[in-house]
């Protein structure tokens, strides 16, 4: 699939089944360097930008300082 924005791959991290290290027991890594700025807090800075901008917080063309 061929995505038209960063923000689309957001919240789809893969999920890899590691049968192979641990017989008989399911056991699954979430591959968090998959994640579009290879961080696990991808999606919560997502919605926080979200409710910024609906709740009239960040006006279009406003700047974001993140640490």
């Amino acid at each position: 699939m061929i995505h038209e924005s960063l923000a689309s791959l957001i919240g789809g991290t893969p999920v890899l089944r590691l049968a192979r290290f641990a017989p008989g027991v399911e056991l699954a890594a979430k591959l968090e360097r998959q994640n579009p700025a290879g961080s696990a807090k991808d999606r919560v800075a997502l919605y926080l930008l979200m409710d910024a901008a609906e709740k009239g917080r960040l006006a279009p063309g406003g700047t974001v300082i993140e640490p």
